[in-house]
């Protein structure tokens, strides 16, 4: 086997035009931004007609770059490296080497030993073996097979071509895969020295022209697994190397922890804070125009993207690094590290797709005394006008998902507040989505947010009722020429946002969300059908069901869906929707919808669901023992009655004898003792079995309020309040063991009483044959 071309091929560095490139910083060419335009990978939507700020109505024109007194030159382009062609034997050997390995006849000790020998015959060939598409390959599996000594001497001896490595299409797979033994290698301290040097080494030639390796799509990959690699990070964490969309948007909506603040537990690999730091100081030790270069550069964002981020904590680093990007080079003391004369350059750079991500992470990590001056200097007044921007939009949302106090959401609420309807018209439903979110988080401005957005999709003469399905279908509904006529589209996804906002809202006090309760209780049984099938729309139900509404409009919900509880099991969005609904409901409902599971128990437990689902509502149980399942179910309903009586707020608490745990007042417990607490009488009801067997319940009850203890001892470790909530609890799980134990005692007693009843009949019998006899 050969490798690929029969001449010399010269290697492709993608060299750019540095002196076009300066003039197309100072605004005399657009070339700049073509890397900045790919709108698609970045996941920006199509610039609309008339929709930004500051009169922007096309996506052509160059980004203004800050004005500065002295011109820089260009910088050298590297020389041209040919790559040469393999020779036929050194294509041969390597070939044989890989089709003894797949033979399976070399065992791990002798495959290292000859991975070393071949990485040594490769010593002045690494740029044509890691160039070449199929010997590619092989090189990948002898770097993951030989010692740490010989993967070194490989990466030594490669130094000076391993830009073109990375920037190369198979050799940037080569590259990761050394990074990755590398890692692997760092966390044994006999050899940490050596792999440090190695990693110098690799530092010192990429920093001599970064500009094109951040900016190639290969070369980015490998200088953010480097960074990984530097900074301590598992190669495998996707937080750092492309990060969803939705994972953004889950974080904003307080739906999920943000991946930053469980960054620690994760660090669980030695790094090297020194390369860390050289690294990235090296990287951004080019001119203001390089500087401009990454920063509108999809690739070269990312890499400015993934050092934020492993460097979030670190301030000091950070504010020299974010102040460098925002073209502020000067470190004013105080407050003043924003220079008036960047803001409008600022500005106008979020119209970038690439910017706008890179602004959108600095907003994430900024030190506080950082974020205060650039939300009072480049956002404050211009909210409105910077949301209507397709780019910029997304870095408002970030901007508001990171507000540190009320002061600074009463700001925003004064430019956003009454725009609610304009921003929807606009498709900028993720700023209103955040403005929820973030008014949830810092507890201000509840009342005013439900009320403005139920005005935006609800006007006076319609009814309260439409609130839940105009969100539903958000962008259909606003899309609509006749608003007054819509209708639920049948059959049509549901809009992904509106959902995540309705999701958000039933968080809120039920005082709040009075006309979105209304609305979803009273949709049509096919239309909360329908909803219950959708992803979206099955989340929205669940979040109501979780919420503090009263318990009879969640039975008004669930009963909608009766009839359907089999299929809905079936369907994985539904399967949880179905828990819910179980939980929520009285105890006909739960017959009901355990009797609906029954017929489909076999299907069901094929699901990935299914057999949690089965489980948690004692499907088996109601089909062999009903009358026991029912005992059971009405023993659960009593002991949450009782925790419900001691810890639930009077605001919400029902008059029904059937109401279950579905709000605790905030004030008197803390949500994960009140968890904790259901959790334990779940656990003990399901395991004491008192309709079965009476043997073991002295141990059962003695384990339980020793449990009851426990919480009460991390109440008193917990302070003032934690104290108080762990000895409630403690108080009311023994009042729980002992209605449990009476109920046992009592089944207990009768079961005595009958077995003496019995016996004494079957005495009276025996006595009255004697007589006859």
């Amino acid at each position: 086997m050969v490798s690929i071309g029969l001449k010399a091929l010269p290697y492709r560095t993608h060299h750019r035009s540095f002196s076009s490139v300066e003039q197309s910083v100072m605004g005399e060419t657009e070339n700049l931004h073509k890397h900045g335009r790919r709108k698609k990978a970045m996941s920006r939507k199509a610039e609309k007609p008339n929709s930004s700020f500051d009169g922007y109505k096309s996506n052509k024109g160059a980004a203004r770059a800050p004005k500065s007194s002295k011109r820089h030159n260009p910088p050298e382009p590297q020389e041209l490296v040919v790559r040469k062609q393999v020779d036929p034997e050194t294509a041969k050997y390597f070939t044989e080497i890989i089709n003894l390995f797949e033979s399976n006849g070399v065992d791990m000790e002798e495959k290292s030993v000859i991975c070393g020998n071949a990485l040594e015959e490769a010593r002045g060939k690494e740029l044509e073996l890691a160039t070449d598409y199929i010997l590619s390959h092989n090189l990948q599996t002898l770097l993951e097979g030989c010692d740490v000594d010989h993967l070194c001497g490989f990466l030594r001896s490669s130094t000076k071509a391993f830009p073109y490595i990375a920037m190369d299409r198979s050799g940037s797979h080569v590259a990761e895969t050394a990074l990755k033994a590398l890692a692997r290698h760092a966390q044994d301290q006999d050899v940490y020295s050596l792999v440090e040097d190695t990693l110098n080494m690799i530092c010192k030639v990429l920093i001599v022209n970064p500009v094109e390796v951040m900016c190639n799509c290969h070369g980015s990959h490998v200088l953010r697994r480097l960074l990984c690699v530097c900074k301590g990070v598992p190669l495998d964490s996707s937080e750092f190397h492309g990060i969803r969309t939705s994972t953004v948007l889950a974080e904003r909506l307080n739906l999920k922890e943000s991946r930053l603040d469980g960054f620690d537990t994760q660090n669980t690999q030695q790094g090297f804070p020194g390369l860390m730091n050289f690294l990235v100081s090296g990287l951004l030790n080019g001119t203001r125009q390089d500087i401009i270069i990454l920063q509108v550069d999809q690739y070269g964002s990312l890499v400015l993207q993934t050092a934020l981020k492993l460097l979030a904590g670190q301030d000091e680093d950070l504010l020299k690094i974010i102040l460098k990007l925002l073209g502020c080079d000067k470190e004013n003391a105080g407050e003043n590290f924003i220079e008036m004369t960047a803001v409008r350059d600022i500005i106008e750079m979020m119209k970038e797709t690439a910017y706008s991500h890179l602004m959108e992470v600095i907003i994430e990590v900024a030190p506080g005394s950082l974020y205060d001056e650039l939300f009072t200097k480049v956002f404050r007044n211009s909210l409105f006008k910077i949301s209507s921007h397709q780019c910029g939009n997304f870095v408002v949302q970030a901007l508001i998902s990171h507000a540190r106090s009320q002061y600074q959401m009463e700001l925003i609420w004064e430019e956003l507040g009454q725009k609610f309807r304009a921003l929807l018209e606009m498709g900028r439903s993720g700023v209103v989505a955040s403005l929820i979110a973030s008014s949830q988080r810092l507890h201000t401005h509840e009342h005013k947010c439900c009320q403005a957005l139920a005005s935006a999709v609800c006007s006076t003469n319609d009814s309260p009722s439409c609130i839940v399905p105009r969100l539903l279908f958000l962008e259909s509904y606003f899309f609509c020429v006749d608003k007054s006529n819509w209708k639920w589209e049948s059959g049509s996804k549901m809009h992904v946002v509106g959902s995540l906002i309705l999701q958000a809202i039933f968080k809120y006090q039920s005082e709040y969300i009075q006309p979105y309760i209304t609305s979803i209780a009273y949709m049509e049984a096919d239309q909360a059908l329908e909803a219950a099938k959708d992803p979206g729309g099955a989340r929205v139900i669940e979040a109501f069901l979780c919420s503090n509404a009263s318990a009879k409009l969640k039975r008004r919900l669930v009963i909608k869906l009766r009839g359907h509880f089999g299929e809905l099991a079936l369907h994985p969005p539904s399967s949880f929707t179905v828990e819910k609904c179980f939980t929520a409901g009285s105890l006909s409902l739960r017959e009901a919808i355990v009797s609906e599971l029954l017929p489909v128990q076999t299907d069901l437990a094929k699901t990935k669901q299914g057999p949690y689902l089965l489980r948690k509502l004692d499907v088996d149980g109601f089909a062999y023992h009903p009358d026991q399942w029912r005992s059971k179910q009405a023993s659960k309903q009593s002991a949450y009655k009782e925790f419900y009586d001691m810890f639930g707020s009077s605001k919400t608490k029902s008059s029904e004898n059937d109401t279950f745990l579905v709000s605790v007042s905030k004030q008197t417990a803390q949500p994960k003792d009140i968890k904790n607490m259901r959790k334990e009488i779940d656990d003990h009801l399901a395991s004491a079995a008192p309709f079965l067997s009476m043997s073991g319940h002295k141990r059962r009850r003695e384990k339980v309020e020793q449990r009851g203890e426990n919480f009460a001892k991390k109440g008193k470790k917990g302070g003032k309040n934690k104290n108080h909530g762990g000895s409630e609890s403690s108080a009311i799980v023994r009042r729980t063991v002992e209605c449990i134990g009476n109920n046992q005692s009592a089944s207990k007693s009768a079961d005595k009483k009958g077995k003496k009843r019995q016996r004494n009949d079957i005495m009276e019998k025996a006595s009255n044959k004697k007589l006859k006899a």
